[in-house]
């Protein structure tokens, strides 16, 4: 299992500071773009995107809790995005917003509210290269994990393994010591939050992740 950071309540301030150690330790870094309409948040928008590019060569998760995710797709591309999530709740065409991300030459995600079944994206799974679950809901930093989102990642790894799909596995929300255990062994990729940037030592949170 590898380790995303979501920077949502990373210190703006001092990012040199906060965010540059935390992006050596880990092996993506995962931006929550919310646009007040899908998610009743508002967060920040490619040009921090870009911003942060300039720090780190890690690969850039960018997911797009936003209603019109075909609207700003291009943007977060030239930003230096390597994934772009998106929702399947999103008003949008999802195989078209799948290919239109692709045809930038980068790798498409789609991801699920708490709400929405494996079963409501299973017609996509050949053509995506991440499957995002939110064990929370999102819009907001710190919440607790939901454990109905243990079965989702169970039901992606089969579906993965029966049909040959090379989609990786993402898990969002509440993941730190205690729950991360309870999905390591379905999921590629974990993104953390709070847990490692509110951290006094972010770089023990990402090994007691690493080592599970």
């Amino acid at each position: 299992m590898k380790i995303s950071v979501s920077i949502l309540t990373l210190d703006f301030a001092n990012v040199e500071k906060t965010f540059v150690p935390i992006a050596k330790d880990v092996d993506y870094i995962h931006m929550d773009i919310m646009d007040a309409e899908f998610v009743p948040n508002i967060s920040f928008g490619y040009s921090v995107v870009g911003a942060l590019r300039k720090l780190t060569n890690k690969p850039f998760d960018t997911h797009l809790m936003m209603m019109h995710p075909q609207n700003y797709i291009e943007q977060f591309v030239k930003a230096g995005s390597q994934y772009i999530t998106f929702h399947v709740e999103a008003d949008c065409d999802v195989m078209e917003t799948i290919k239109l991300i692709k045809s930038f030459g980068i790798k498409a995600g789609i991801s699920i509210k708490p709400k929405t079944s494996v079963e409501e994206i299973e017609k996509y799974l050949p053509y995506v290269d991440m499957v995002l679950v939110m064990s929370v809901e999102p819009g907001f930093g710190g919440q607790k994990f939901m454990e109905s989102a243990i079965d989702k990642t169970k039901k992606l790894k089969e579906l993965k393994e029966k049909n040959g799909y090379n989609y990786l596995i993402n898990i969002d929300g509440g993941i730190n010591g205690n729950t991360a255990p309870l999905i390591s062994k379905y999921v590629d990729l974990a993104v953390s939050g709070s847990y490692i940037c509110n951290a006094d030592n972010p770089k023990e949170r990402i090994e007691v992740l690493k080592n599970l």
